[in-house]
Order: C-alpha cells, then sequence, then structure tokens
C-alpha cells in the first residue's frame, strides 16, 4: 500500500526498538520512522522532518504516556550529540546492548549473545578529548548537522575546569589579531590536571599575533598549525598530555606504571573513567607471546602489553603525531616491542604468517579497508581481539572474520560516551 507521508505531518507512533545513531524505530503506513526523542515502547505524536523512498526521519512533538523511564533533558540534545540525554542511565546502557547485538544479526547475519553488557560511565566530565570550533571570538561544539555553535558546558561532558581554561584562552585570542575560523582540539589526561590545546586554522585564516598568547591557568600546552599546510608551531608549554595506567601482567599481584604520552593531535580513547577497564579487558583477551597490534595508536594496547611481560609486539600506526608519540612510549620496554610506522594495508601486505599469535585491531570509525582485513586474514592469527567504535562497521567487519572461519567468543560494551549514540565494542573471536 503506498503511503501518505509527506515532511510536515503529525502522526502517532510507538517505536519498538533502537536504532544506531540515536533515533528508535517506529512504523507507519508501511515506511520505517526513525524518530529522534523517543524511547521504545512509548506512544508519542511526532513531525514528520523528511520522507525517503521507504524510510522517514521524524521528531518528537508531543509525549503521550512517558516511560519509567524517561527524564528531563536540560539541553538541546543536538549539542555534544547527546540524543540518549532524555533517557535514565540504565536504560541508555540496556539500549546500547540491543543496538550492538541489532547490529551483529541485522548486518552481520551473526547469531550474538543474547544480551550484551554494556560496562557504565559517570556521565559528567568524561571527556578527555574534544574539538571545539572557534567562530567569531566564541567557542563551543556544532549542533549536530550543522555549522551553529552550542554551548560545550551545558553538556556537562567536559570537566569544569576544562571550560574555564577554554573561555580564558578564548579571551586571550580575542586580543590577538588571528581572523578566519579555527577548531581547537583539546587532550587532557585522566587526573584532568594536565590540558594540552592544539589550534587547527582554516587556510584563509590569519595567525595575527598567536605568539603573544601567554598560559592560561589549566593549560600545559598551545600549538598551532594551518589546515593543508604542513608544520606545527608550539606557541607555549608543550603540546603533550602524559598519563600513568597502571598494568597487571604475569604476576597479577603486582601493578606495572606505564606511563603514555601524547600529542594534542594523536587519537586516544576519549573516557577517563573506563580507560583502564577497557585495557585490561584487551590484555585478558590477548594470549602470551607475538601480539601484533595494528591501528596502535600512542600505544595503549601495544605499550601496555609489553610492559605486562607476557608479550612480544608488534605495534603498527601510520598517523605521524601518534606514531611518534607510539615511539617515545615503547622506549622503555626495548626489544619487547617493535614500532612500525606505516599504513596497515603496506604492512599485512608485506608481513608473512607468524605461527600462532594474537592480533589486536582497533580501526577508525570507518573500519578496516578490504585490502588491510584481507591481509589480515592471510596472516592467519590464532586469536584477534577486535576493538571498535561504529556499530555499523564493526558488524560488518566481524561479519567478514567470521565468514573466514572465526568464531565469535565474546562481545562486551563500553560506554565511553554516555548520553550520546556512540558505544565502544570488543570482541573476541578465535579458529
Amino acid at each position: 500500500m503506498a503511503h501518505t507521508l509527506m515532511a510536515g505531518a503529525l502522526v502517532t507512533v510507538t517505536p519498538d526498538k533502537p536504532a544506531a545513531g540515536g533515533r528508535m524505530i517506529a512504523r507507519h503506513e508501511g515506511l520505517v520512522l526513525l524518530v529522534s526523542g523517543a524511547i521504545p515502547g512509548e506512544p508519542v505524536r511526532v513531525r514528520v522532518e523528511r520522507v525517503e523512498r521507504s524510510l522517514a526521519f521524524a521528531q518528537v512533538v508531543e509525549v503521550l504516556d512517558p516511560h519509567p523511564s524517561r527524564r528531563p533533558c536540560q539541553h538541546d540534545p543536538r549539542c555534544g550529540g547527546a540524543v540518549f540525554a532524555h533517557v535514565s542511565y540504565p536504560e541508555q546502557l540496556r539500549l546500547k546492548g540491543d543496538i550492538i547485538r541489532d547490529g551483529l544479526v541485522r548486518l552481520g547475519r551473526i547469531d550474538p549473545p543474547p544480551a550484551i553488557p554494556v560496562m557504565a560511565s559517570p556521565e559528567q566530565g568524561y571527556r578527555m578529548r574534544a574539538r571545539l570550533h572557534l567562530r567569531a571570538g566564541r567557542v563551543g561544539f556544532f549542533l549536530e548537522g550543522t555549522h551553529q555553535l552550542c554551548d560545550a558546558a551545558a553538556t556537562n561532558q567536559l570537566l569544569p575546569a576544562t571550560m574555564q581554561t577554554i573561555e580564558a584562552l578564548t579571551g586571550q585570542l580575542s586580543l590577538t589579531r588571528v581572523q578566519g575560523d579555527a577548531d581547537l582540539d583539546v587532550s587532557e589526561n585522566v587526573t584532568g590536571d594536565q590540558r594540552a590545546v592544539h589550534l587547527d586554522l582554516s587556510p584563509e585564516a590569519s595567525a595575527g599575533s598567536l605568539a603573544g598568547v601567554t598560559p592560561v591557568t589549566g593549560m600545559t600546552g598551545l600549538s598551532w598549525s594551518r589546515r593543508g599546510v604542513s608544520g606545527e608551531h608550539v606557541v607555549c608549554g608543550h603540546p603533550f598530555v602524559e598519563d600513568v595506567i597502571a598494568v597487571r601482567g604475569t604476576h597479577p599481584e603486582v601493578a606495572t606504571r606505564v606511563g603514555l604520552r601524547r600529542h594534542a593531535r594523536a587519537f586516544f580513547q576519549g573516557n577517563r573513567y573506563l580507560l583502564s577497564e577497557l585495557v585490561s579487558t584487551v590484555l585478558a583477551a590477548c594470549t602470551s607471546g607475538l601480539v601484533i597490534d595494528l591501528y596502535a595508536g600512542v600505544g595503549l594496547f601495544g605499550v601496555c602489553l609489553a610492559a605486562a611481560g607476557d608479550a612480544q609486539v608488534v605495534a603498527v600506526e601510520s598517523h605521524p603525531a601518534s606514531a611518534a608519540d607510539l615511539r617515545v612510549n615503547a622506549q622503555p620496554y626495548g626489544a619487547a616491542i617493535t614500532v612500525l610506522e606505516m599504513a596497515v594495508e603496506r604492512f599485512v601486505e608485506q608481513r608473512a604468517p607468524s605461527g600462532t599469535f594474537t592480533l589486536v585491531l582497533d580501526p577508525p570509525r570507518s573500519g578496516m579497508s578490504k585490502p588491510a582485513l584481507a591481509g589480515a586474514l592471510r596472516l592467519a592469527a590464532a586469536r584477534i581481539v577486535f576493538v571498535s567504535c561504529d556499530v555499523a562497521t564493526f558488524a560488518r567487519d566481524v561479519a567478514r572474520l567470521v565468514a573466514a572461519g572465526y568464531s565469535l567468543e565474546s562481545v562486551t560494551g563500553f560506554d565511553l560516551f554516555p548520553t550520546t549514540a556512540h558505544v565502544e565494542m570488543v570482541a573476541v573471536l578465535s579458529r
């Protein structure tokens, strides 16, 4: 039956399950409606935003019978991607477990465990990394799907001290002759007593008198570069932060303290509260002996494995800033870890199969490229520990591993970004 829905229409629906991306799935006149601001099982009146061939997008305008898990939302959920802000936290965790499972079933054609656990995090002040935007003297997040600034402080994702530092820095920048758009990459350590900021200027922006900027309270370093132009300039302090992670290896009663340095622009996991749990889960899934860590970043997993004393690690990273940090972080462990700065695709093409070993994969949100995955499969690891931040690419890549003969042993979720639609996943596979 042909549908009659048009943009702007008001209809009543009851969503039945969550979708990746934060909307809830409902149906009306044969169309799937992806509804923002809803909770499964809750009757709502929605306004249709747009209609595609067999899919429509809608926004809640009235809650007809509030779900027991509904709670007030204190800010625009589009700011900071807080699309689950209206949902109680225990229900958020349940929904994210359902989203992971649905992705594996629907996209990966895999039969996962009936319930996937998602480890909880405090909802406020969890972010150690953020990209903020400087426009006309104001700084903030972009409202989702727009280039309109919104107040990052209102989301409570960043520590109050972080926002105070950014506001003080913005005040200094307003006194310089910096012209044009810029983005601010903020990176801080777990304890929040080190905070480096990198200013990423648009190609047409003027650096003005940035040399005159002085350190502000809470900022350990400021650097800048211009998009599309090589080279980085340090304005003050140093552009790194450092963490110490306790790692337990062969003798679990003794913890090894592992130092990790990272540049403000280097990739690193963003949640200060779940960092140790994530590392412990990955390390516990690896067997002793050779471990190849692809997409190694600054060495969160690879360096910790080398420090634990159970593994001989090969760590592969292509991003220059991350690879530089990885080399520094690996130095104390000598021959226990080999660092290679190259693309994963090149490494797996050149590497010969190495007998029994564990493969750690932590690809970007886009997942593994076909050459990278094909090469990884050719290496024939006995065990794979797959870390991912995107349900769709996670399900796709895990399905390819299962099709190649691996068995899915376990899947665990980590709520690295509470109130948002994002969830981190760790899958363990073996053959």
